[in-house]
Order: C-alpha cells, then structure tokens, then sequence
C-alpha cells in the first residue's frame, strides 16, 4: 500500500470506503456506521453484506492477468483490493486515467498502468526477474525489452487469477428510474431523441431547399450542392440512431431481465406451487413479448410523436393552414379510439391464448395419467371447443389489425380533402407544395405511431401477468450487522452460547386454513444434539422446518439462533446458519455439474480443496461407485439434459448439499425414505459424523 500512500483505505476502513464510494457515485444516501472490520472477518462475505446495508450489490471481481487492464478500465464505481493490504476506491477512469476517492475525501487521478502494475505485482514477483534476465542474456536492446518483457508475461501468465475487488452496483429491486440513471440510459434517451429530430430537421431542411429552389426558378449549382450536403449530412445522423435505439434497448433489457429473475427468486414457496407448469410458462413467454413490445413500441412511439409535431407545423405553415392541422389531431383522436378497441380484443384473444397454453402443458405432463383414465373418445371434448374459441378470437383480433394499418393511408385522402378549398381559393403554389409536403410526412409518422400503440397495447397486456414479478423483486430482507454475521468463517463460536437454536411460542396459519397448523410450540436444539420429529401427514412437521430455517415466518413466537435473532443475522446470516433438504418434491437437480449441484448453497466457482471435500463426502455417502461410473466424474453433467440420478442417488446428492454448509443446525426432511437398508446406514453414519446438531423429519 506504499506506492498509494494517501490514497488507499486500510482493511480496517472499508466500510468506510465503500460508503464514500457509494455517496460520490449517487448509488446510496443513506447513513450507515459500519465501524472497523473484524481481522478475523472472511471480507469477502462482509463485504456483500455491508453493500445490502447501504441497498447495493457487491459483485465480486476475479480477474485473469490479461484481463486486468480492461478490468479496471471498466470498474467504476468499485472497490480494487490491493495485494499488501487496503482498498482502491475507483469512482471512474478516463483515458489512461482512474479517478479514486481518498480516505480524508480528496478525489485523486492516478495512472491506469500504475494500478495495473500494483495488482499484477503478485503475480509477477517470479516471473519477472528471470524473464529480464533472460532478455537481457539474449542482447534485447534497452529500448524494446520492457515491451518484450511484457508481451512473454502476458503468454505466461495470461491465466493466472490477480488481486480482484468488487464493483458496486444497484441491486436489481432498486427503482427503475434510478437503476436507469446509473446506467447512463437517461443520457442515452436524450442523446436518442436529440439525433432522431436533428435527422427529421435535415431531412425536411433538404427538401425545403431544393423546393424552393425549383418553385423560384433560381435552382443553380449552389442549391444542389447545399440539397446534397444537407443529404449526406443525415447518413451519420442515422447510424447514430440505430446506435443510440440499440444501446438503450439492450441496456433497458437488461435492467429489467435482473428485475424479472430477481422476482422470481424471490416468489415464496406457496406461490409458486399454486400455478401449474402451463402458467409458468405462460407468465416467462409474456416477460419476454413485455420487454421487446415495450422497448419497441416505447421508442417507436415516442420517435413518431417527434415526426407528428413537426409534420403538424409543416402543415400549419402550408396551403391547408389551421384546417389541416385540426384534421391532423381529428384524425389520431380517431387512431386512439381505434387502438382502444383493438385493445380489447387483444386482451380477450390474449386470455383465450394463455388458457389454451395452461390446458396444452398441463395435458402433456399428465399424459400417462390421462392415457390411462380417459376414453380415447373423449380426449379431443375439451380441446376442440377451445380451439374453436381461440380462432374466432383471432380472426376478430386479424380484422382489427387490417383496420389499424389502413390509418395512414386513409389519411392520405382526408389530407388532399382539406387540401381542396384552398386550390378552390387559387393558394399560392408554393402553399400548396408545404401541404403537400406535410401531408406525406404526417402520413408516415401515422403509421409508426399506430405500430408503436399496437405494441404498447401488447405490452400493457402483457405486464398485467408479468406483475406479480416485478413487484416481488421490491420484497425486502434482513440484512443484518456484517460485524456480527461474518466471523470465523460464517460461524459465531459455540462457546458463546449453549444453545443451537432457541424457539419460543411459535404459530403459524396458513393463508387458505382457518386453523393453526402450528401454535405456540417451543424447541430448544444444542449441540450435538440429534432430534427425531415423527408425526402424521399434514401434521406441520414440513412446516416447521420452513420456519425453523427461514422460508416462512411465524405469525407469532421468537427464534433465535446462537441467542440472535433474524434481523440481528440477517436473511442470508439465517441460512447459513440453518439449512434442511426438503422433501423430494421441493428439491431439484439443476442443469449443470454434479459438484454445481452440491455446492449451490456453499460456494461457486468451486476451488480444488471444495471439490476434494465434495468427493470426500459423496464417497462417505455411498455415492463413491456413481462417481466412478460417471465418465467425467463431478464434473459429469446432470439432471434433465444430462446423466440422470436415480431417486436414493439424488437423495444422498440433496444431504451432500446440505452438509457442505457445514451449518449449526441440518435438518433433513424426509431424506432417507428411498434408501436401502445398506446406504441407509452410511448415510446415517456420515449425517451424524458430520452435523453439529441435526433434525430429522420422518413418518412414523
């Protein structure tokens, strides 16, 4: 940290680097006292914790050594972890430039290389020496060897992983508005529409000068070559509004894709089992047409407005004076009324087409079970009336559509109509061809006004179903004090307190029941305990391992884990703390490696000793001879596209993921109930050999 001195935050301060980082780049307001990082705090996981503090994300940055230029060119607003100690904190670069906020405040410009070089330092310390040597051996002259010298570095070392940091971002829940702003789209915006009209400007200046020219007969030589600049002029305009409208839709689809995932991360468990297959797929098909009809027809419409305007004043300054600029607005009062009622029908086909899709999804998963319960006869008594329904929806839905796109045409003639008692009136010629002129432009920006509402009304429709996600990603959770939930490695110290996990007079309801599934129920695990709770069906016993670990609060009662409650730990605090294998039918093997599947909840990517502690384990769980069997071993994919599990092999996959978290407290639901009597005993041995205290859920 010598080479920045007065420039770099020690470790002990990092909280308050990144609460003046986060002020000066106007991602956070908020006040905060974060107070010295622990020493012995992993600062990695104190770190995400202090960013949702001040309602941020910090995204942690691992880059390889031939990245490491770009990677800092592109870090702003973030924090760059020095390898001697300390904190960069870079607000942005310029050039060969990064401005970073000091730690009395100052804001400094320092050379890209010079930070370049500081993280690289590490890597290089071998290297280094015995490359120069080496150059200096072979007779490279002075003046090209330090340009020799880092082009066999980066050959060398280009893999290599440097000293990272993070970039601090907006969380996706954060307001679009201000998500927008920080993501320059604000700028983008006006730059769009600043181009967009100069372009529209050029284009009718260009022709007002050769108009004018030819109707005054002075059309020289002079007047072609100011037509044909004025031409030539738009070229650049308009590649920098395809530029622009591509920038700003990709960066607009991105915000609001993190919105939407967020939102479904975040939907509880109850509500995602309340909709079938056929809704889910129904709801992701209309997130996608929201973000593409929105984005077009936002930026088609709004563009169309600006050709609108201008058309109205050409045609206001024409022959047809104030009665073609009333039949102008007449007529795109009699647009709105026609998309209105188009959007009516899109509506009514739209409900008519996600039912369909419901039904169509729903069958296909149960098409065993209807094969076998349902008369061959009566399969189509369904679907034949539904589909009879969706054609007439769409049939009113195509007629309707054919009328939209007749209004600009239609306009054409209503235009030369108003144009009539002024050539009745003998108008100048010269009138008469700005009429004209604004008649055609206006009828253009008709027809990219009413595409822009048709999409607009299927993005409305649209965002009624896509909703409910958006609006949970808003959903807000603990986050805990990063000075009490981020020691020794995630874990407070037994010796603090005896107790495990402490509840107090829990009840819990569900929504839908009148009566409690679970009322004032108290449990007291301490370490080294091993609890078997055995009860009926629907007896709450999945229940309460859901509020035990956090997936569902009580309507009443205190749970405290190592004698702290949630808001103390903090959402993801809890979880670490408490972990379970549900039940099979609420557990999943995702698209993706064996060890990714293991080491979801841990960590990921996983590094060489995670993957020796996932072997150790599954072998401990009797799952040593699938690996062997497996051609890539737990870098084998799995699941739906990959090598398929049997059920007791994805029941021992579930355990390995949950005692990989090396938790205070495991509870198992249910977990052993498809294992013979041989890996039954394994697995019980190694549950028992490696959780601190555990919970098994089981029938009687």
């Amino acid at each position: 940290m010598n080479r920045f001195s007065g420039t770099a935050w020690s470790r002990r301060r990092m909280g308050d680097a990144l609460l003046a980082l986060s002020r000066a780049a106007g991602l956070a307001d908020v006040e905060a006292q974060f107070g010295s990082v622990p020493d012995d705090a992993p600062i990695g996981a104190w770190m995400e914790i202090a960013a949702a503090r001040l309602g941020l994300e910090a995204e942690p940055v691992n880059t390889p050594y031939r990245e490491l230029d770009s990677m800092i060119r592109s870090m702003g607003p973030g924090l760059l972890a020095l390898p001697e100690g300390g904190v960069l904190a870079l607000l942005r670069t310029r050039g060969s430039r990064a401005q970073v906020i000091a730690p009395d405040l100052r804001r400094c410009w320092l050379p890209i290389r010079e930070i370049r070089d500081a993280l690289a330092a590490a890597v290089e310390a071998e290297a280094r020496p015995a490359i120069a040597t080496v150059l200096s051996e072979a007779g490279v002259p002075e003046t090209r060897r330090e340009a020799a010298l880092t082009s066999i570095l980066a050959e060398a070392l280009g893999g290599n992983r440097c000293a990272g940091g993070w970039l601090i971002r907006l969380p996706p829940e954060a307001p679009m508005r201000k998500q927008a702003r920080s993501a320059g789209l604000d700028r983008l915006l006006v730059w769009l529409v600043s181009c967009h009209a100069a372009n529209y400007l050029l284009f009718i200046g260009a022709w007002v000068l050769i108009g004018r020219g030819a109707l005054s007969g002075q059309l020289d030589v002079g007047w072609l070559i100011a037509w044909g600049l004025a031409l030539a002029t738009q070229v650049p305009l308009s590649m920098a509004v395809v530029w622009l409208q591509g920038r700003f839709a990709l960066g607009t689809s991105a915000l609001v894709k993190r919105r939407m995932l967020q939102g479904a991360l975040k939907l509880t468990p109850d509500e995602t089992r309340s909709e079938g297959v056929g809704r889910f797929i129904g709801r992701v098909n209309e997130a996608e047409a929201f973000e593409a009809l929105a984005l077009g027809g936002g930026l088609a419409g709004g563009l169309a407005i600006i050709e609108l305007v201008l058309a109205g004043l050409i045609l206001g300054a024409g022959a047809g004076g104030a009665l073609h600029v009333g039949l102008l607005l007449a007529w795109l009062v009699i647009t709105g009324g026609l998309v209105a009622r188009y959007a009516r029908r899109y509506r009514v086909w739209t409900e008519e087409r996600m039912q369909l899709t419901h039904a169509l999804v729903e069958k296909m998963v149960g098409h065993r079970t209807r094969l076998a319960q349902e008369r061959p006869d009566q399969w189509h008594d369904q679907e034949d009336p539904a589909l009879r329904r969706y054609l007439e929806r769409s049939a009113v839905m195509d007629r309707e559509e054919i009328g939209l796109t007749m209004v600009a045409p239609c306009w054409l003639v209503v235009g030369a109509l108003g144009l009539a008692p002024a050539l009745a009136a003998g108008a100048d010629p010269t009138g008469v061809a700005v009429a004209l002129g604004g008649i055609l432009l206006a009828e253009g920006a008709l027809a990219a006004f009413a595409a822009g509402l048709v999409q607009l009304v299927g993005a409305f429709t649209a965002w009624k179903r896509v909703r409910p996600l958006y609006e949970a990603a808003a959903r807000s959770e603990v986050v805990g004090d990063p000075n009490v939930v981020v020691r020794n490695d995630g874990l407070l110290p037994r010796e603090q307190t005896g107790s495990v996990l402490s509840a107090r007079e829990l009840s819990f309801r569900y929504p839908s029941r009148s009566a409690a599934i679970l009322e004032r129920c108290t449990l007291e695990i301490e370490d080294g305990d091993r609890i078997l709770l055995e009860g009926p069906s629907g007896g709450g016993k999945s229940t309460m391992a859901s509020v035990l670990v956090g997936i569902r609060k009580p309507d009443q009662g205190l749970i405290l884990v190592r004698g702290l409650d949630r808001s103390t730990l903090g959402e993801e605090g809890w979880r670490r703390r408490v972990v379970t294998a549900p039940q099979f039918h609420e557990n999943h093997v995702l698209a993706g490696t064996f060890a990714f599947n293991v080491l979801m909840g841990h960590r990921w990517p996983a590094t060489a000793d995670d993957l020796a502690q996932v072997e150790t384990l599954c072998r401990e769980l009797g799952l040593g001879d699938l690996l062997d069997r497996m051609p890539s071993g737990l870098l084998q994919m799995v699941g739906d596209t990959g090598w398929q599990l049997s059920h007791g092999e994805r029941s021992r996959l579930f355990i390995a993921r949950a005692l990989i978290q090396e938790a205070d407290l495991v509870i198992l639901d249910e977990s052993f109930a498809a294992l013979d009597p041989e890996n039954l005993r394994r697995a019980m041995e190694c549950v028992q050999d490696r959780a601190n205290a555990l919970m098994v859920i089981a029938h009687p």
